[in-house]
């Protein structure tokens, strides 16, 4: 009877555990609630001659609205998000002469980008299985 009542007590316990509440995470919630600052580019960690007026970064608006820094110039645009697969279109952009060639392999990624890994504290855009640049959260 002993072995009947621990053989029970262990199903109830296994049957509640396995009923407990598991939140899918959203990826909209993630990007929404963080700024992304760069921190690889095409699997390369950051040259920062590259970018000489600061780390390019990315902010995902409500309403679909992107805002970014390049390393040089600022950018307001669209994105569009389903499931893993999100396209990203910098938009209208400010004008600065910039050297080097940071801006325009940035912003030329950002343009190959078809899929996204997210987690709290990592966001890698990808062309298929290909990493082109990871972001970290900006801290405040």
């Amino acid at each position: 009877m002993r072995a009947f009542k621990n053989l029970s007590f262990g199903l109830f316990f296994l049957l509640f555990a396995s009923c407990g509440s598991t939140k899918a995470i959203n990826p909209m919630s993630l990007l929404t609630g963080n700024s992304w600052l760069l921190s690889s580019l095409k699997s390369n960690g950051l040259d920062m001659n590259q970018f000489v007026g600061g780390i390019p970064s990315l902010s995902f608006l409500d309403g679909g609205k992107l805002a970014g820094f390049s390393g040089c110039n600022n950018f307001s645009g669209n994105f569009s998000l389903e499931g893993t697969a999100i396209k990203l279109d910098p938009g209208a952009m400010t004008k600065k002469m910039c050297p080097g060639s940071g801006e325009q392999d940035f912003i030329s990624a950002l343009s190959e980008v078809g899929d996204l890994k997210i987690e709290k504290d990592k966001l890698t855009l990808l062309d298929g299985a290909t990493e082109l640049m990871s972001f970290v959260p900006k801290k405040d």
